[in-house]
């Protein structure tokens, strides 16, 4: 379950929270019957229903960058997203935007190596700056070296830079709330716990270490 309450059908009163529902679940309650079309739980709208103005913000988005007006091309553009949720942990943003360039016509080969892009060679050259440029905005906040930058301007033109960046810190930002509110494929628990080992006691020191007793 989701870290925050969930909408009810009964309590949606905002006309952007019904026409959403009515869209994604038709007449069902999506919060005691869960489930979209696509397989998903749908738990992301019923908890940014909690904030009306802030579930249409975001619809907004989804609507620009899938604009007939945007000049990048889809596929750059979801091997960027697909890349983001990958190196922000998020497994919902990853698997609906790998989802997203099946749909598109990418090769199976391609999808299964955007975890591994360095190492692939299915990607070309524009797609691989793509996704070194994502890299550098996802896993170093912004910083990125002024030879990738040149690279992609050789490669791209500047609309489309800006339209590339937009989008995929848009979708940065999904894949941390997503997984900060554990919505969707992101409602798992903490992978990196402690593990109890034969031996193990309640006193302090490194882990594995046992403390002695000096007389």
């Amino acid at each position: 379950m989701p870290r925050l309450r969930q909408v009810p059908r009964a309590d949606a009163e905002a006309p952007i929270v019904t026409v959403m529902y009515d869209l994604l679940f038709e007449d069902r309650d999506p919060v005691a019957e869960p489930g979209t079309s696509d397989g998903t739980p749908g738990d992301w709208w019923t908890v940014f229903a909690l904030v009306p103005d802030v579930l249409e913000h975001s619809v907004q988005g989804f609507g620009l960058y899938q604009s007939p007006k945007r000049l990048l091309d889809p596929v750059l553009r979801e091997l960027a997203q697909a890349r983001v949720g990958w190196a922000a942990g998020s497994q919902f943003v990853y698997s609906q935007h790998c989802k997203s360039l099946r749909a598109l016509g990418v090769s199976e080969e391609a999808i299964g190596a955007v975890p591994h892009w360095a190492a692939a060679d299915c990607f070309d050259h524009t797609q691989r700056l793509v996704m070194a440029y994502t890299d550098c905005l996802a896993l170093d906040h912004g910083r990125v070296p002024d030879g990738l930058f040149d690279a992609l301007r050789e490669a791209l033109p500047d609309e489309e830079i800006l339209e590339l960046t937009y989008i995929t810190t848009l979708y940065l930002q999904h894949a941390v709330m997503s997984r900060a509110l554990r919505t969707e494929f992101d409602d798992r628990p903490e992978p990196v716990v402690e593990v109890v080992t034969e031996g193990d006691n309640t006193g302090g020191g490194r882990p594995g270490h046992r403390p002695t007793r000096r007389d």
